[in-house]
């Protein structure tokens, strides 16, 4: 630890001690501009020259969004034709009709664990609330629960959404983490699933079991209840996630768009639904089959290489859910001028998530080129410090100190991945895990999911604390845990 690491170290820990002021600030200043603003700055204080920094920034942020943008619109993409089509409510509404209440929490959190696939975490809650609040008014007519049955119902929605939104690809966090480490995608996969299993289990189903009686009182506004619960077909309009995309808190809930007119629904079967869903997950997982029990020079290992491609695995879920969408158009009389215009629609929300990513990009960018990942890795070297638990924990302190999981995960990916090396073993793969969970911990009143769950559930803040908070933030503890434990095998 020379005098030069030392001071590298310091203009880091500047660095994000200027980003958090710069977002959280009186200023506002968006994310996306205040990571250039950093960038900018740590290259010329970390004497990177400015004939080079100028072009830092651009081989990072160009290259972030040319292995991730085009992935995270597809996705988009894809979670707005199932939402406006009715195929997520197919799919909620096959996994707990005609079932016993006991059993119910653990339904709806598999319901949400497969709709949480292709969609963010608001999108999904939004879609989910119908089925929520008409089978919780139910239960709350039988007396059925002890405690809120929208707390039982709503805290397993809450738990499989966020696991997957911060802890699996193809969620822009998780993807952004994978890509900047060189993780394996299939091998990620795996591990996210295996990690996030138990923890949806465990701060889902068990928690609420636990937490529902202690809050007896929470109950939605009547009129939101009977907006959603009263008109189960109507779609629910969605917007990709704020959490991710904003600093700010989007205060206004789902109630002032309830009653806005949405598109026909097309009426999608539920099995095609389930197979839209899972189409690229599909295509990943056998590439990663491919590569490991297939000789490189077969031409089918090849085919399934390729398309198991993160793009070329969601274009292709996506144009299984567009054929499907059209097929049932004609039954709904939706129009291709309908289709189009909602997916331009989803398009546009993403715009903020894709300009934060290329800023962190950036950043990431110039801390390797100008010496400061070095310095990290000697660092981190020397006081022993466990990768995963590292990753975990910047990514906890930027996401709870800016508001944006977003701007925790790639500045936590672009602090550590100096200390992989070429990445693409398992602990590459563990350490996106680590790092997406750290990123949706102690979410609180700068994240605008915590406001969508506090007014659409109606709680006070001491109750979205014990909901929102608590669950997100035990999800991020069990996938550090899991991370953990799974890296003895590393």
């Amino acid at each position: 630890m020379t005098a030069h690491t030392w001071w590298l170290l310091l203009i880091l820990t500047v660095a994000i001690a200027a980003l958090i002021y710069l977002i959280n600030s009186r200023l506002r200043v968006h994310p996306f501009v205040a990571l250039i603003l950093v960038s900018v700055g740590t290259g010329i204080a970390a004497g990177e020259p400015l004939a080079k920094l100028a072009g830092s920034i651009e081989e990072g942020a160009g290259g972030t969004l040319g292995d991730v943008g085009v992935t995270l619109a597809l996705g988009a993409m894809l979670g707005r034709l199932l939402s406006d089509s009715g195929a997520t409510d197919a799919i909620a509404r096959s996994l707990v009709d005609r079932a016993e209440p006991r059993r119910l929490p653990w339904l709806v959190g598999a319901a949400a664990f497969v709709i949480g696939v292709p969609m963010f975490f608001e999108v999904g809650l939004i879609v989910l609330l119908p089925l929520i609040f008409s089978v919780a008014r139910r239960l709350e007519g039988q007396g059925a629960t002890k405690g809120s049955p929208y707390v039982l119902l709503g805290v397993p929605a809450i738990a499989s959404l966020s696991t997957l939104h911060g802890m699996l690809p193809p969620h822009p966090g998780p993807l952004t983490a994978m890509t900047g480490l060189h993780a394996d995608l299939g091998l990620t996969l795996g591990v996210g699933i295996v990690c996030a299993v138990p923890t949806v289990i465990l701060a889902g189903p068990v928690y609420a079991r636990w937490i529902a009686p202690r809050l007896m009182d929470v109950r939605p506004d009547a009129e939101l209840v009977a907006q959603f619960a009263g008109a189960e077909r109507e779609p629910a309009p969605a917007a990709p996630s704020a959490s991710f995309a904003s600093s700010a808190p989007a205060v206004s809930g789902p109630g002032a768009r309830a009653g806005a007119a949405g598109p026909r629904r097309t009426g999608v079967p539920t099995g095609l639904a389930v197979a839209a869903v899972l189409v690229p997950v599909v295509l990943m997982l056998l590439r990663t089959l491919a590569e490991t029990v297939m000789d490189e020079s077969s031409g089918l290992g090849a085919a399934l290489v390729f398309a198991g491609e993160p793009l070329v695995a969601m274009l292709a879920g996506f144009l299984f859910a567009l054929g499907v969408t059209i097929a049932g158009s004609g039954r709904s009389g939706r129009s291709g001028e309908e289709t189009r215009a909602s997916l331009t629609d989803s398009l546009k929300s993403i715009a903020a998530i894709l300009l934060i990513i290329g800023g962190g990009g950036a950043f990431k960018q110039v801390l390797q080129d100008s010496g400061i990942g070095d310095a990290i890795a000697s660092a981190a070297e020397g006081a022993h410090i466990n990768l995963i638990l590292l990753g975990w924990l910047i990514a906890l302190l930027l996401s709870l100190t800016t508001g944006s999981a977003t701007v925790g995960i790639v500045s936590a990916t672009g602090i550590v991945a100096p200390l992989i090396g070429d990445g693409g073993g398992l602990e590459a793969s563990l350490l996106v895990v680590a790092i997406g969970a750290g990123s949706i911990g102690l979410n609180y009143v700068n994240h605008a999911g915590f406001w969508l769950v506090k007014e659409s559930f109606g709680m006070d803040l001491s109750q979205a604390t014990k909901t929102q908070t608590a669950v997100q933030t035990l999800v991020s503890v069990f996938g550090l845990a899991m991370a953990l434990l799974l890296s003895v095998f590393a």
